[in-house]
């Protein structure tokens, strides 16, 4: 395709539903299994487009997985249509994967009124851990959400 065929935006999304997969996360297979009182779980599976040159998933696949885990967390403690946005990641792999279905499950905690933390754990088909990730989300100035602070 043509650089001047590409529509490269803006784009407007609309979701299904609050919770629920972006244009780029349904791309890459992912579900939303669970997402409620600060805590989700999603699926992903490794399909042939997510590999990277040696027959491994690509890691910014599986980084995308842990970063949206974490996002559907933190809508699960947001009122719907609320702005927020990823400030800072951190991802440690621990393991290749080569086949199979990858798991996430993430947990988040407010800061303070406009900052959140977030961690992800990836397993991989046999409940391997194969990457830890954390990172801090910031919300919309206009967001205002009543759930306990860290260390409250």
């Amino acid at each position: 395709m043509k650089t001047e065929e590409l529509l490269t935006g803006p784009h407007q999304v609309i979701l299904e539903r609050w919770i629920s997969c972006a244009p780029f996360e349904k791309l890459l297979g992912i579900e939303i299994l669970e997402a409620r009182n600060g805590q989700s779980y999603l699926t992903m599976p490794f399909v042939y487009h997510l590999a990277q040159g040696k027959g491994v998933i690509h890691g910014g696949a599986i980084v995308t997985l842990a970063d949206t885990s974490v996002a559907m967390a933190i809508k699960s403690i947001l009122p719907p249509d609320s702005r927020f946005g990823t400030i800072s990641l951190n991802a440690k792999f621990l393991g290749p994967v080569t086949k199979g279905v990858l798991s996430a499950r993430a947990e988040v905690k407010l800061l303070d009124d406009r900052l959140v933390q977030g961690s992800a754990m990836v397993f991989d088909e046999e409940d391997t851990l194969v990457m830890r990730f954390s990172a801090l989300f910031k919300l919309g100035r206009e967001v205002k959400i009543s759930t306990p602070r860290l260390g409250e």
